[in-house]
């Protein structure tokens, strides 16, 4: 029976498995329904099992001889429980769909202290922790994992945190920027330029553009970073007007900061440029009520298979799931595709993690490379006035 299991104090995931999310099978056994509280319009908590508790237990789960026990880490209460929430009922889908017999997850709330949520996840004999969700949690719960050899799959999109058993499944900027700037040089675009706001983000970005554009052989003309803001923003732009013309400009920000930047853009010395961005716009929409962003590019994963997964969330939690539901799932799927020669009473087999083929789940083909980084096969979508339409599908798999 496929199990899931909250903890009281703190708890609360690939499709590799040669099948689409449509025609997955329900063959784990349903869960005795203890529901959670439900906090509209935020996602629905999954059925959950209460802890058991006796002489043969450890603390109040019982002993497994026949499963994997998997940790997912995620904060279930503060400003980001819905995000959270979301990620483990995600979670609860993928091991419903995947019939994983072999696994028990148990979920922790990093909110009510990531330390406490590591140590009692490692105390209850989980062997792999799926998440935390923030970069400063990743950094809290990875030393503790690392020192009892338990591998870390995290849900952050900081690159800095990978490494030493942990891994990225989040969606960096690099990825997103490598692959709109690859995809304009292949439409003759040469000449680049760049807006990146203050903060982490921003600088990882701003990297990631000039790789990008030199991996490319093209020509990065400018790049000024700005205060998020309309005065710092249009500030950042008369700047960067000061540094030449360019063909296309990168604005790695969110595409409400795209849509205020794009008529300051259109009035300026580069007025046909054409504006890429990064995968924060997948989660937008209405773009292209902003004429000046018609025939913006930006990349990001296929939300083909992911409509089919908020399709079945809704009618199984009554909500929409958050875009990050995802990284949940396919967590928990490629756990699931591990598992099958996972022996029991043995380490996870992390060598399986960094698989060079890679793997396949609701955002399209991915695999670790040597910095434990999830790189991604990315589609390129342009902006148009009824929406988006694709310019370049995502690749199926890796050369």
């Amino acid at each position: 029976m496929a199990e899931q299991i909250y903890r009281p104090q703190a708890r609360r995931s690939f499709l590799a498995l040669g099948v689409g999310l449509a025609v997955l099978s329900l063959s784990a056994c349903q869960l005795v329904p203890k529901a959670g509280p439900q906090r509209p319009p935020e996602p629905t908590g999954p059925e959950t099992e209460a802890p058991e508790t006796g002489p043969d237990r450890t603390e109040g789960l019982p002993q497994d001889l026949d499963r994997h026990r998997i940790a997912v880490l995620v904060p279930l209460t503060g400003a980001n429980a819905g995000v959270g929430q979301s990620i483990a009922n995600a979670a609860n889908l993928a091991l419903l769909d995947s019939g994983g017999d072999r696994i028990r997850i148990t979920v922790y709330d990093t909110a009510k202290g990531v330390d406490t949520a590591a140590n009692a996840a490692l105390a209850d004999g989980n062997r792999l922790f799926l998440g935390p969700l923030l970069s400063e949690d990743v950094r809290a719960a990875a030393p503790i994992a690392a020192r009892s050899g338990v591998p870390v799959i995290a849900f952050s999109n900081d690159a800095s945190v990978a490494g030493g058993g942990t891994y990225l499944m989040g969606f960096t900027p690099a990825q997103s920027i490598s692959r709109v700037v690859r995809y304009a040089r292949t439409q003759g675009v040469e000449r680049f330029a760049a807006l990146t706001p203050e903060g982490v983000y921003g600088r990882r970005a701003g990297q990631a553009m000039i790789d990008a554009v030199n991996r490319g052989g093209g020509r990065l003309i400018g790049m000024q970073s700005f205060d998020r803001g309309i005065p710092g923003l249009r500030s950042a732009i008369v700047k960067l007007n000061t540094q030449g013309t360019w063909d296309a400009i990168v604005i790695a920000d969110s595409g409400r900061t795209a849509v205020t930047a794009a008529p300051t853009l259109r009035n300026g010395p580069s007025s046909g440029a054409r504006i890429l961005g990064t995968e924060l716009w997948s989660t937008e929409t209405g773009l292209g009520k902003t004429p000046g962003l018609r025939g913006a590019w930006y990349a990001a994963p296929s939300d083909t298979m992911f409509d089919q997964l908020r399709t079945r969330y809704r009618a199984r939690y009554g909500g929409n799931p958050y875009r990050l539901a995802s990284l949940g799932y396919d967590a928990v799927l490629l756990t699931v595709r591990v598992g099958k020669t996972w022996r029991f009473g043995r380490p996870f087999p992390e060598g399986e993690l960094r698989d060079r083929i890679g793997f396949t789940g609701i955002d399209g083909a991915f695999r670790f490379g040597a910095s434990g980084i999830a790189e991604r096969a990315l589609e390129v979508r342009e902006v148009t006035a009824a929406g988006t339409k694709v310019v370049s599908p995502a690749a199926r798999e890796f050369d």
